[in-house]
């Protein structure tokens, strides 16, 4: 026997395994740092990936937008959209001849205080800076239409400008494959009937068909999500991309700019290096853990857990799966989604209406409802994990005893376990898609 020690909250559980089932015991990579963003920023600009250096990119009289991520989003802006103006105003580009657009996609406008926070206080005083509204219909522009039939409607002062700078992070993403990149553009600054047509294709066509199963983390292989998205963009074709990369930390691995679509690849490649972990056979039972405070404080938070894991379980195999949660059913908007137990239903709902909280929901219904999860919580969340689909434990402990008593009704006596320490950072790849 061997104990495993995970994170739960604040705090810690263990669980004594037998040593000759555990397959895979499954960690990120360890990545490299950069310590000094706007070194590394600056390095970027003047040697970018498949492009000219951004100052050989604008000329004196240009229209100048950068477009950059809200406050929802790691990607220390304050620190590097310093240097970008810099490099402008050095080319000839006055502060009066620039634009900031937050990229909100559907979130609500940012606070003059996000500004500051997000921008940092000297680019706020000096620069104009808009907030992205999806439904103002106005203020959009219409680009074309893509070939599944998506109207692409964009910020005008976007569509319009006579150079775009596109901003982000390269994240792993449950439908795009990757974030980043294009998701500046689309959903960043899109029309909300563009956003909405777009993320539907995270279902296969026609209803009662479930989810795209090419619609997943780190998969661009016929994933009409992405597909869809690489269009939409075509029609803005940003002049230059700056993404950073970040550890599983939050800490900068590396910047990549340059042409929007060879610098986010490269991106996306450099991610899945760090945060990929090959595996070559999925595990009956999978025992993970959210990652502990802050990141299990609720669930909608905690089913990042359950999209990875679900990569390194078997079909209809067994989750357990350690989340706090002190704050279940918060946000309210997911939780009542997650409540809904006809999925045949609830997948009308979404194509219907569709937004974020609510696919996370119905996706997140299909994996519970899929396979036997056991979820490790708080006691006063009982009542509300079963409403859930989901079987809740107090301890680790009694959660692995009702996994062995479902083995044993199984009969399955040469089961395999595989551990996640820090699932929703670790994406499991098995060997047939990793090629």
């Amino acid at each position: 026997m061997k104990t495993y020690e995970l994170a739960y909250g604040k705090t810690t559980m263990k669980v004594d395994l037998p040593e000759e089932k555990v397959i895979y015991d499954l960690v990120g990579r360890q990545a490299t740092v950069e310590e000094d963003i706007p070194a590394a920023a600056l390095e970027a600009l003047r040697h970018p990936i498949d492009s000219k250096p951004l100052q050989e990119l604008v000329k004196p009289g240009d229209h100048v937008v950068l477009v950059v991520s809200d406050e929802t989003r790691l990607c220390y802006t304050d620190q590097f959209l310093p240097v970008i103006v810099q490099e402008l105003n050095d080319a000839g580009i006055p502060d009066k001849d620039m634009d900031v657009v937050i990229a909100t996609g559907t979130h609500r406008a940012q606070t003059p205080e996000e500004d500051e926070l997000v921008l940092g206080r000297d680019m706020v005083r000096r620069l104009r800076v808009h907030q992205h509204d999806c439904r103002d219909k106005a203020s959009l522009k219409y680009m074309g239409t893509t070939s599944r039939g998506n109207r692409v409607c964009i910020n005008k002062l976007v569509a319009e400008a006579d150079v775009v700078i596109a901003t982000g992070a390269v994240t792993i993403h449950p439908m795009a494959g990757f974030g980043g990149g294009r998701k500046a553009i689309v959903p960043g600054v899109a029309g909300l009937d563009t956003i909405n047509h777009n993320h539907v294709l995270a279902l296969n066509p026609g209803a009662g068909t479930g989810c795209n199963p090419n619609v997943t983390s780190a998969n661009f292989k016929d994933n009409p999500f992405h597909e869809d998205l690489m269009e939409c963009v075509e029609f803005v074709n940003p002049a230059f991309l700056f993404d950073v990369v970040l550890t599983a930390e939050g800490k900068l691995h590396e910047i990549v700019a340059g042409n929007w679509k060879t610098a986010f690849f490269k991106g996306c490649e450099d991610l899945l290096e760090i945060s990929g972990v090959p595996i070559k056979e999925q595990a009956d039972v999978v025992i993970a853990s959210g990652g502990g405070y802050p990141k299990d404080i609720n669930l909608y938070q905690g089913t990042k857990t359950h999209m990875n894991v679900e990569k390194a379980v078997k079909d209809g195999g067994i989750a357990i799966i350690l989340l706090e949660c002190p704050d279940i059913v918060e946000p309210k908007v997911f939780t009542d989604w997650l409540l809904k137990d006809d999925l045949k239903k609830m997948e009308q709902e979404v194509r219907d209406n569709f937004y974020m909280a609510a696919f996370v929901a119905y996706k997140s219904r299909c994996i519970i409802d899929t396979h036997t999860v056991y979820l490790v919580t708080r006691k006063e969340n009982f009542d509300f994990v079963r409403r859930t689909g989901q079987i809740p434990a107090a301890s680790l402990e009694e959660a692995w005893e009702m996994a062995r008593a479902r083995l044993a009704e199984e009969g399955k006596k040469d089961y395999t376990i595989t551990i996640m320490g820090h699932a929703p950072v670790t994406l499991p790849v098995l060997e047939e898609e990793g090629k």
